[in-house]
């Protein structure tokens, strides 16, 4: 048998470099060649991770329920009536706009390819038969389709005696999973888009000329995914160990590093759910539509596997630690979840509950170290992220009112709300500057703690220098995403955040004035 690789250079580009691939063009003149001999031969090509990088049936459950999750009730029901009626049902309820649905420019060449040599080209999807039209009516180049009904679900066994009955002259098809075998044993040329290992095995028996389309790294998928940059966030778990001075410690610093980790696990399944829960107005975003799930480069059963298995994993560790540090988590998981499926479309409260997960993790820092920690500053954490989460929100209703439209996707903002968004923000950010003041002038300078305490007085003059930054480049329309990665990478930032801590080493050294 001869396997022709074809890798995914765009989502893999180390495999690329390595298969040494033969190109696109190669087998699209090797088929022109044996079309200029016989009648054209029809090339069928596969829907789900074929033509597009994903599952509808899917994110279409997905969306289906997460509108309401007493909707999972239909969802039983409809399968108990069959895969088929399924489908339909979804078809008919969700509005799936098949110009965002990621695709593999791969399939789609082969596809164009074909038809420019006058060859047939069908879609055969067990899809039904309302959603396979659409992506039909978006391709200029199917000549038809053959897809399930409402009745017969037309995968494995069916999709093959179909395909057999409509084509019995033969045909080259393009398809992906193990339930393609049936239809790709009478095929005369296979074309498999990253078959998992057991099915290459299964295709070489075959002894079929073979094409194998490479699909991208899903470790490096999930390692995108992950958001590795936002464990940046889970560094405020050793404030309050910094604060009272017990940092020197080592099993205070052991301690705040697991539940560094414990949070960070946690968080990285919410991330994971929440890209889920979010695909559709992801792929409407400048920036997140490049996100793995929303790209199509990772799985959405890769992500559920790899969300429960993290979450667990920062479940357990955090009861090892301490009962406090598991309530943390169990909070901060609870409240995220809340969030991903309701919360974030709920103006103001969306980024009310959005500062009460950074200050949730200052109290799995308390219960981490068990110090006492002063009210003043979960105070403080509350007002100075509730203004960075509206910035983040501000900048959404910038891009969407450049994109002419009235409404931020997702979200429960409007075009016209932006002017109040801007003065909560500034608003908040202000309030978060008096707060250390007071906290300062009543709880700070009283502590032994620190031999200098005067250098703190440097703190609110940088937090306002800070704040006001942000919101002036926010205003501008200058700031492109969220405000603590835009921290992470600009220079007067972290100029700033330098000053801030030598500061903090001088009133903690007792550097004299």
């Amino acid at each position: 048998m001869s396997v022709r690789p074809i890798v995914d250079t765009a989502a893999s580009p180390d495999r690329a470099e390595s298969a040494a691939p033969a190109p696109i063009e190669a087998v699209a003149q090797q088929a022109e060649a044996r079309a200029g001999e016989s009648a054209p031969v029809p090339l069928l090509v596969d829907l789900d991770h074929t033509l597009v990088r994903t599952d509808l049936l899917i994110e279409m459950a997905l969306a289906y329920v997460a509108a309401n999750p007493l909707r999972i009730a239909h969802l039983i029901a409809w399968t108990w009536e069959g895969r088929a009626q399924l489908k339909r049902k979804l078809a008919e309820a969700i509005e799936l706009d098949p110009e965002l649905v990621p695709i593999n420019d791969k399939v789609v060449a082969l596809a164009a390819e074909a038809k420019r040599q006058g060859r047939p080209v069908y879609l055969v999807t067990a899809s039904d038969e309302l959603l396979a039209k659409k992506f039909v009516a978006r391709f200029p180049f199917f000549d038809g389709v053959l897809s399930s009904d409402g009745v017969q679900n037309l995968k494995g066994r069916h999709k093959a005696a179909a395909v057999g009955e409509r084509f019995p002259d033969g045909y080259d098809y393009i398809g992906d999973s193990a339930a393609d075998l049936h239809v790709w044993r009478n095929a005369r040329e296979v074309i498999a888009v990253a078959p998992k290992p057991a099915t290459r095995r299964r295709l070489e028996a075959f002894g079929k000329p073979t094409t194998i389309i490479e699909g991208g790294s899903t470790v490096r998928a999930l390692i995108k995914a992950s958001r590795l940059h936002q464990w940046a966030k889970n560094t405020l778990i050793f404030v309050p160990a910094v604060l009272s001075g017990t940092i020197s410690d080592p099993g205070t610093v052991l301690n705040c590093a697991l539940a560094f980790l414990a949070l960070g696990l946690v968080a990285v399944g919410t991330y994971l759910i929440n890209d889920i829960l979010d695909i559709t107005h992801d792929r409407r975003h400048w920036s997140k539509r490049f996100r793995p799930i929303a790209a199509g480069d990772l799985s959405i059963g890769t992500a559920l596997v790899a969300s429960a298995i993290t979450i667990a994993a920062g479940l357990a560790i955090g009861a090892a630690l301490a009962p406090g540090v598991l309530t943390g988590l169990a909070a901060y998981l609870v409240l995220t979840l809340a969030y991903s499926i309701h919360i974030k479309r709920l103006p103001i409260l969306d980024v009310v509950v959005l500062a009460a997960l950074f200050t949730l993790r200052l109290a799995i820092g308390i219960a981490a170290t068990q110090v006492y920690a002063s009210p003043w500053l979960l105070v403080f954490s509350m007002a100075l992220f509730t203004s960075l989460s509206t910035a983040k929100r501000y900048t959404e209703i910038q891009r969407t009112e450049a994109k002419g439209e009235a409404a931020v996707s997702g979200r429960g903002y409007f075009v016209v709300d932006a002017p109040l968004v801007l003065g909560l923000g500034i608003a908040t950010g202000t309030a978060s500057v008096l707060i250390m003041v007071l906290y300062l002038i009543f709880d700070a300078f009283s502590h032994q703690f620190y031999g200098n305490p005067h250098w703190l007085w440097l703190f609110p003059t940088i937090l306002f220098l800070w704040i006001g930054r942000v919101w002036l480049i926010g205003q501008r329309g200058q700031l492109h995403d969220d405000p603590v990665a835009f921290a992470l990478k600009d220079r007067a930032s972290l100029v700033l955040g330098g000053v801030m801590a030598i500061a903090f080493v001088l009133a903690w050294t007792g550097a004299p004035l």
